[in-house]
């Protein structure tokens, strides 16, 4: 009961609310309340309540900056995070298993091509090459011997001293010591390539990485015994770097680079790049695109390409992080416009250009990336706008203003024109 009561009290106040709301509006209040409600408005206007647009009284305009936007030429740059990767990478294994007998270089030495750097006990295979030399001399004396019987035997076989079978059998004992020989000659090869598989030298020219076996360890053939490797050596110049284009990009470049060639192919090798290591400023090093990948990544809808740049005092190591930039196209102008000047919400980007009267319009633009620290302007305004580019906060779209003109400044060393990187 007493809940019922509440509801009906509420119910009945927010009704005479309403109906007191109503006649306020049209004017028809009774005279004191009238004046209770429109002299406490006026004394919150008079203690500054009311809003006042761009700091001055009421009714004042708001005063803003407005500036053309810059013209100038650039080179639109798309930046790419890479990893750099040698150009050969080699590890090095032992192709005889026996003891290491000597180290003959430091661990992170320069080598190069035929470097000797590791000698496993080669006494046992000189052995095995000796005894096969022997075997080998066996074998030739066998051959001699047996071709000499077949000498003395044609002048019996003429008299018929022999049978003709008992000949076949000397010229056969000749055909068989002779094969005995090229038996025993590819084993004598294949000792003398064991002694010098004892000689473990540099396939390659590069860096050395560190040794994991020591003197006196028994070092085991092949990748399947388990033994480890003795040490890796990757190479230092030139370098590779890898990374990932998305699949909108590539298609960009492909049909750029269809458009500037005379072929109308659409190849991106070739394509310069710029290569900047994470504490450095800009893009000092340079290099070009020579692979990209044959298929997309369905995963990661990107394309994998590789880029080869000097590296003549191996600043670069593999494995090192790199910024790339990456542009298919040369110069070209384009308007640039502070960031201050652009507004936002949740749909669109915008400025405010002001028109003839002095008004300011709204206007939706489409933006591009950094260069100089500008903002590049793709779609919604020309070189002959002029924008808000300072007091954006204070403008409403119609609203009149107080307009100072001045150009757009840049520092000097953004004065030549300069590339940019997408962001």
């Amino acid at each position: 009961m007493r809940t019922r009561t509440l509801a009906l009290l509420l119910l009945t106040a927010a009704a005479a609310a309403a109906v007191g709301y109503w006649q306020y509006t049209q004017g028809k209040l009774p005279a004191a309340l009238t004046a209770l409600l429109t002299g406490g408005a006026e004394k919150a206007r008079g203690q500054g309540g009311a809003p006042q647009a761009g700091g001055g009284g009421p009714g004042k305009p708001p005063e803003v900056t407005a500036s053309q936007p810059m013209r100038r030429p650039i080179v639109e740059w798309d930046e790419y995070v890479g990893r750099f990767e040698a150009v050969e990478t080699v590890e090095l294994r032992a192709r005889v298993s026996g003891y290491l007998t000597e180290v003959h270089v430091r661990d992170g030495q320069d080598v190069k091509k035929g470097d000797l750097l590791y000698t496993i006990d080669p006494r046992p295979f000189e052995r095995a090459v000796a005894l096969t030399r022997a075997e080998l001399e066996q074998a030739q004396v066998k051959v001699a011997n047996a071709r000499l019987d077949v000498d003395r035997g044609r002048p019996l076989l003429d008299r018929k001293v022999i049978s003709e079978k008992t000949f076949d059998d000397r010229e056969s004992l000749v055909r068989d010591a002779e094969a005995q020989v090229k038996v025993v000659e590819a084993r004598l090869k294949s000792a003398e390539l064991d002694l010098s598989y004892t000689r473990v030298s540099a396939p390659v020219a590069g860096r050395l990485g560190r040794s994991v076996v020591t003197v006196g360890n028994w070092v085991s053939s092949g990748v399947t015994s388990g033994s480890p490797a003795l040490s890796s050596i990757v190479s230092q110049n030139p370098i590779q770097i890898y990374f990932d284009v998305s699949e909108a990009n590539a298609l960009k470049y492909r049909r750029q680079s269809a458009a500037r060639s005379a072929s109308g192919g659409d190849r991106l090798e070739g394509l310069l790049v710029g290569v900047a290591l994470p504490d450095e400023t800009g893009f000092p090093h340079s290099g070009k695109l020579d692979f990209v990948d044959n298929r997309l990544d369905s995963g990661t809808a990107t394309l994998r390409a590789r880029a080869i740049i000097e590296n003549p005092i191996g600043l670069f190591s593999p494995g090192m992080f790199g910024r790339v930039r990456v542009s298919a196209a040369g110069e070209k102008p384009a308007l640039l416009l502070p960031d201050e000047a652009i507004g936002t919400d949740q749909t669109s980007r915008y400025v405010y250009v002001v028109s003839e009267d002095g008004t300011a319009q709204r206007r939706g633009v489409t933006l591009g990336p950094i260069a100089d620290g500008l903002r590049i302007m793709r779609e919604g305004i020309s070189s002959d706008d002029w924008i808000v580019v300072r007091g954006t906060q204070k403008v409403r779209p119609g609203q009149k203003l107080a307009i100072t003109r001045e150009p757009i400044k840049v520092s000097g060393a953004a004065a030549a024109p300069s590339p940019t990187s997408q962001r």
